[in-house]
């Protein structure tokens, strides 16, 4: 069996690189399930984007090999602007290519129990514990093709345990760094934050040259424990050459709190997920994504806040800025079950639209199942509003700047609220050269 890439893969080329992984039997038999199970799935169909001609499956190399770092003098200059100087206070993962690079955790935090490391370090030496949660809730491997190559494929990624009551006051964050043109990517992030535990992640995914155009296939989950915190935030910088899947998911326990704060700036044609399910009662979830795009790139963002339980809140905002002739289209879900009472479901998604020929289409959806509850929606897309332009100008702002003002205003809801300075530096420079 083999299916449609430019290499051969098939069930042996899977147990193989499995077994050179030092891989459980469990994570093994579940790749060659996942594989078979690839040929039957189809491909997911994100409302008003066709994907079919896509390419999510023709890769020439599954792994490429990328440098070890002794200190983070030695990384490349694409990932310095992301990460602290000081490597004394740096809880810290870098994964070059397909290989873990660097990794530094607190001796503090390792007296804690928290566990830092790499997806297949984690399947050596916890594969008991990553199993509980490794596509079991958050993801499933049966969903559509892309989620089932994912399993099988499986070749980076990071995880990250918060024991219960422990609460990590620094930031923890993942550096995803690829080099390598031809090479697929199918990297996945487990945070898992246990009972009356917070923690605070930020990870990055960066295309250090514009020669990588290969295929990115992301899965994040999240599972926040009853009386939990997770902050996530998440910088995409990916090459404009790259067809790139991105889901990331959470779930959350009783009173526990999931806040998101994204920032999609692909130059490639992207579907993204964000998905955040609240099971347990007076959970929350924020959900901010910031996107721009530029060239003729196609994007689709799905967001999605889904209630179970009783006395529950989401609040989704989304802000994007489109010119040249990228599309992009921005779907908001506030989903209120049967049963969760109490529940509040609100959404915000607005689009600027710089230039003739780009395209943005927002759309607010609410689906509502038990009458005790609050909802409620914005959604617009337009162009740079004039008189915001003229009152600008009037006080001595030539035009230019003013558009640039109004545009780093608009973003600056979802920028604001990245954690670490660096990475929102980062970000700030990254929304200036693609608007510029």
């Amino acid at each position: 069996m083999t299916i449609e890439t430019k290499m051969a893969i098939d069930q042996e080329y899977i147990r193989s690189f499995s077994s050179e992984k030092g891989e459980p039997e469990w994570l093994r038999d579940l790749r060659v399930e996942a594989f078979a199970l690839s040929d039957e799935k189809p491909l997911p169909k994100p409302d008003k984007t066709r994907i079919l001609n896509w390419n999510f499956t023709e890769f020439t190399k599954h792994s490429a090999e990328g440098s070890v770092y002794n200190s983070l003098n030695e990384i490349p200059e694409a990932a310095k602007t992301v990460v602290h100087a000081d490597e004394s206070n740096q809880n810290l993962y870098i994964q070059h290519n397909q290989t873990a690079a660097y990794l530094t955790l607190s001796d503090e935090l390792k007296n804690q129990g928290v566990i830092f490391t790499d997806i297949f370090t984690a399947a050596k030496e916890h594969g008991d514990l990553l199993k509980k949660y490794f596509m079991k809730d958050a993801v499933k491997v049966d969903e559509h093709k892309l989620t089932a190559l994912h399993a099988a494929l499986l070749n980076g990624g990071a995880f990250l345990y918060i024991p219960k009551n422990v609460e990590v006051k620094d930031p923890i964050q993942s550096v995803f760094i690829f080099d390598d043109k031809d090479a697929a990517v199918f990297n996945h992030v487990i945070v898992v934050a246990d009972d009356n535990s917070s923690v605070t992640y930020v990870e990055n995914y960066i295309a250090a040259n514009d020669e990588v155009k290969s295929i990115f296939n992301i899965i994040s989950e999240v599972i926040v424990g009853n009386n939990s915190k997770v902050a996530y935030g998440a910088v995409d910088t990916l090459a404009q050459g790259a067809t790139t899947y991105v889901n990331r998911r959470g779930i959350t326990g009783r009173d526990a709190t999931l806040d998101w704060a994204l920032g999609m700036m692909n130059d490639g044609d992207t579907i993204f997920e964000n998905i955040t399910n609240l099971i347990g009662d007076g959970s929350n979830s924020d959900a901010k994504t910031v996107v721009v795009g530029r060239g003729k790139q196609t994007q689709n963002f799905t967001t999605s806040i889904v209630h179970f339980g009783k006395n529950t809140e989401g609040f989704i905002l989304k802000h994007g800025v489109m010119k040249d002739a990228a599309s992009s289209i921005f779907n908001g879900i506030g989903k209120i079950e049967k049963g969760a009472s109490g529940s509040n479901a609100e959404q915000e998604s607005r689009v600027l639209m710089l230039s003739e020929k780009a395209r943005g289409d927002a759309n607010p959806i609410l689906l509502i199942d038990e009458d005790d509850v609050m909802a409620g929606h914005a959604a617009s897309v337009g162009r740079i509003d004039e008189l915001q332009l003229y009152y600008l100008m009037s006080r001595g702002i030539a035009r230019p700047e003013a558009q640039r003002l109004i545009i780093h205003g608009f973003l600056a809801p979802v920028v604001e609220k990245l954690p670490i300075e660096a990475v929102k530096n980062q970000l700030v420079d990254i929304i200036e050269r693609k608007v510029r």
